[in-house]
């Protein structure tokens, strides 16, 4: 790893790390600006009796342990990836700038919200970084899904003989 990745990798991981830590604790004033996702989630899962506060929870320990995976290069980029695909929920969710009559309140939630949009585009940009001598992982995922498309010509192949 190099001295850059060293200390990029946790810097960007420390606002998830801390965040979800901090729900996992306190989930129910986030979980008040969830209930509408969950009332969505039971809306199109039928039978499905998932709370806001469990949602919260699982967002929360889902920053945590990519986080946490990110920070310390174990996996960074399928940890980034993860964590960017959490982004647009959280951040529609927790920053509704659009919804705040205060402008003080207004512009405060913005920031966030654009902050969060930033940060997604440094997760998505560490997604394409490569570590030195690794292939980037669509190069993996074809090499595997050409294997495994080589395997079943084989194996049909050996049943037709």
């Amino acid at each position: 790893m190099t001295l850059l990745r060293a200390i990029a990798r946790p810097m960007l991981a420390s606002t998830f790390v801390a965040g979800g830590a901090m729900t996992l604790r306190r989930p129910d004033a986030s979980a008040a600006k969830a209930q509408p996702v969950a009332d969505l989630v039971q809306r199109f899962i039928p039978g499905t009796r998932i709370s806001a506060t469990s949602l919260v929870r699982l967002d929360a320990a889902v920053h945590v342990a990519a986080g946490l995976a990110l920070a310390t290069g174990r996996m960074p980029r399928t940890a980034a990836f993860v964590l960017a695909a959490t982004m647009p929920a959280t951040t529609a969710t927790g920053h509704r700038f659009w919804e705040e009559p205060d402008p003080v309140a207004r512009r405060n939630q913005f920031l966030h919200f654009l902050k969060n949009v930033s940060m997604t585009g440094g997760l998505l940009m560490s997604t394409l970084d490569p570590e030195p001598g690794k292939p980037w992982l669509g190069a993996r995922a074809k090499r595997s899904a050409i294997a495994a498309k080589d395997s079943l010509v084989e194996r049909v192949d050996e049943l037709r003989r």
